[in-house]
């Protein structure tokens, strides 16, 4: 049935950073709704880490942010988009303080607040609560969503699919009207009317078989885009964290670069530090290099994960800076300032999504995208550390001020979903089977380093695991899991098709095949069928 609302509100789908904001900066002129598919906790935001990218020093600059940003971006970084996040990333970081998020202080630093420094960066500008900074920023901005009449959160709804005017068989320019949601709890798909759209569910990370990722992040918001007729780019660039924790209870904990920036080494087991091998950086190289660079002296050394050594920055030092990840590894017999830290590569981060411009807006109108679901240029081949939370806060907010000067004209009424040709499923086994097979392949055929013959028989696995999926989801009523293995498998393509048609190395797509960078390179640029001349 349709959702009812005194009016029509904006519906944001995911609860983390780049939701919130937007959220807040328009919940004081219109309704907002809020759909978490989880408990509101649980978005990948409360995961980060290090920090947020803060031009404020004497010895910064917006240039200088603007450089290392395109030089992490190996090429494909838009200068212009890195330069109106880099020009506003002083403005996000008091918002935040005015929103009451605690950074961790220093008296002598600029607005008080201690800066750290982190691989890629040329100076000290990485605003941080300790080693848990996105749990503090998430926990700060969920308690004044919380508390704003304007905004409902609506926790465990999932959204299925937009709602375009192909839905209304409308003779009109498609644009987007609303959301097929599952209410879980209540088992049935709410038919909810918005004037806007904002996805920012997220990236794609749990496609892959080892992830710093949260079980949230299984790529909604640009499979939801991509089946509406809306451009991706970029989906090859899967960024790998160099450092997560090696560990049989443990398998998606980051150990922030923030560790390696204050001074940690990586280590092979004979104690040799290798990153001056592979970079004059060495551990403060970007973080595709020093995945890369891992990932070699692993299948070089045949040893399942090397170490990173941060004994000689003192237990006082680490248990002041580093108090989240001192304590994990304690309880899982870990004394980092006594023992090495085993760490391994994961995926981390997807750098390309869907197509917007700088306030968020989609192909679609009345569509927007924002934070790790949209594809502005910032990142190009490679993100650099700290800039996605940034991204998050000065693009929602730019979202939210289009939203507020764009107000459409009312929705028109629409239709409510149909189940009336599907029933219960009687087995569970094709969800849990193909999900777990899409993400072992993805992980052996494309992962750190790709062939193009590795990347076909992943294109050839995945579009049979295509047809199994969608058959059960037209037979089928649908579930959370059911849902997020369909956005998974479209995502998957997206990233193989992407890979695929990039005939160099660069960035964090690096081929055996094409090892050689081209001297001029554009974005990867995927155009839906339904958009095709």
């Amino acid at each position: 049935m349709t959702a009812a609302v005194a009016e029509t509100p904006v519906v944001i789908v995911g609860a983390g950073l780049a939701g919130l904001t937007v959220a807040l900066h328009l919940a004081d002129h219109m309704p907002v709704w809020v759909l978490a598919k989880r408990q509101l906790g649980e978005a990948a935001t409360a995961w980060a880490q290090g920090g947020i990218v803060g031009v404020l020093g004497s010895d910064d600059s917006i240039d200088s942010h603007v450089r290392d940003t395109a030089d992490a971006g190996a090429g494909l970084v838009d200068e212009a988009t890195a330069r109106f996040i880099a020009e506003r990333s002083a403005d996000a970081v008091t918002w935040l303080l005015d929103q009451g998020v605690p950074f961790t202080p220093d008296t002598e630093g600029p607005l008080g607040l201690h800066l750290t420094r982190e691989g890629g960066h040329a100076v000290r500008r990485i605003a941080h609560a300790a080693d848990a900074t996105g749990k503090a920023i998430h926990e700060a901005l969920l308690a004044k969503a919380l508390a704003h009449p304007n905004i409902q959160l609506r926790e465990r709804w999932m959204a299925v699919d937009l709602i375009t005017s192909r839905h209304l068989k409308r003779d009109e320019p498609t644009r987007c009207y609303g959301v097929y949601a599952l209410n879980i709890d209540a088992g049935r798909v709410e038919t909810v009317t918005a004037r806007a759209v904002v996805l920012a569910t997220g990236g794609a990370g749990k496609v892959y078989r080892y992830t710093t990722n949260p079980d949230t992040a299984t790529g909604d918001g640009v499979a939801m885009a991509w089946r509406a007729g809306c451009r991706v780019a970029n989906m090859e660039f899967i960024q790998f964290h160099p450092t997560c924790l090696y560990h049989p209870q443990e398998r998606s904990f980051l150990i922030t670069e923030a560790l390696r920036g204050e001074g940690g080494h990586l280590k092979l087991p004979n104690g040799h530090r290798f990153m001056p091998d592979h970079d004059e950086r060495a551990e403060l190289a970007p973080r595709d290099i020093v995945a890369r660079a891992i990932d070699f002296e692993m299948k070089k050394h045949g040893v399942d994960h090397v170490w990173l050594d941060a004994r000689h920055l003192g237990e006082d030092f680490l248990k002041g800076h580093f108090p989240t990840i001192h304590a994990r590894c304690l309880q899982l017999g870990i004394d980092i300032a006594r023992q090495m830290i085993p760490v391994v590569p994961a995926v981390h981060f997807t750098c390309g999504g869907v197509v917007t411009d700088l306030d968020g807006r989609a192909d679609l109108p009345g569509l927007f995208a924002v934070g790790e679901t949209g594809y502005t240029g910032l990142h190009g081949a490679n993100r650099l550390a700290s800039n996605s939370l940034l991204e998050c806060v000065v693009l929602g907010r730019t979202c939210a001020a289009r939203i507020g000067r764009d107000i459409p004209s009312p929705v028109p009424a629409l239709p409510a979903w149909d189940e009336s040709q599907v029933h219960n499923a009687d087995e569970q086994v094709v969800i849990a089977h193909n999900w777990d097979e899409l993400r072992l392949l993805m992980w052996n055929y494309v992962g750190i380093v790709r062939t193009t013959k590795r990347l076909e028989r992943a294109l050839h696995r995945i579009e049979l695991l295509r047809a199994e999926t969608l058959e059960y989801y037209a037979n089928f009523r649908v579930t959370r899991d059911l849902l997020e293995l369909r956005n998974l498998v479209d995502c998957a393509e997206l990233i193989v098709r992407s890979a695929l048609m990039r005939h160099e190395s660069r960035g964090l797509h690096y081929s055996r095949d094409f090892p050689e960078t081209l001297p001029v390179s554009f974005p990867t640029l995927l155009i839906p069928p339904t958009r095709r001349a």
